[in-house]
């Protein structure tokens, strides 16, 4: 049974993965939260594609920031926040219920506030190359 949930793990990190890879060319996928999906996948599945993933310019480009210094660039932020911020406007419309939206409002102030107090925003660093 462990070695299944472990396979799982894998084939969500790789499909997590190529949504992100999608995400650098739409912009209506984010990139940043689906590679931090596929990382956790990875780590979870399997040492051997944890250390590859993690040697890739892809998760040095998007992740290694975030991950070793709770940072992001306002790219990666504004990205993140307004993505989020349409995936939760869909059922605010949609839906009647007053407790509801309250809740979805909540949600959206907190995101906010974490986004802003609780990650630091860092310059895109430009490769020489």
């Amino acid at each position: 049974m462990r070695n299944i949930i472990k396979f799982l793990y894998i084939i969500i990190g790789f499909i997590a993965l190529g949504l992100g890879v999608l995400g650098l060319i739409l912009p209506v996928l984010p990139t940043t939260p689906l590679l931090l999906l596929a990382s956790y996948c990875f780590v979870k599945g399997s040492e051997r594609f944890e250390i590859w993933f993690k040697g890739t310019s892809l998760y040095k480009r998007h992740l290694e920031t975030f991950v070793k210094k709770r940072a992001m660039t306002l790219k990666q932020k504004l990205t993140i926040l307004l993505f989020a911020d349409v995936m939760i406007a869909i059922p605010f419309f949609i839906l009647e219920s007053f407790l509801v939206r309250g809740i979805l409002v909540l949600i959206v102030f907190y995101k906010y506030y974490y986004f802003i107090y609780k990650i630091k925003t860092v310059r895109e660093v430009t490769s020489k190359t």
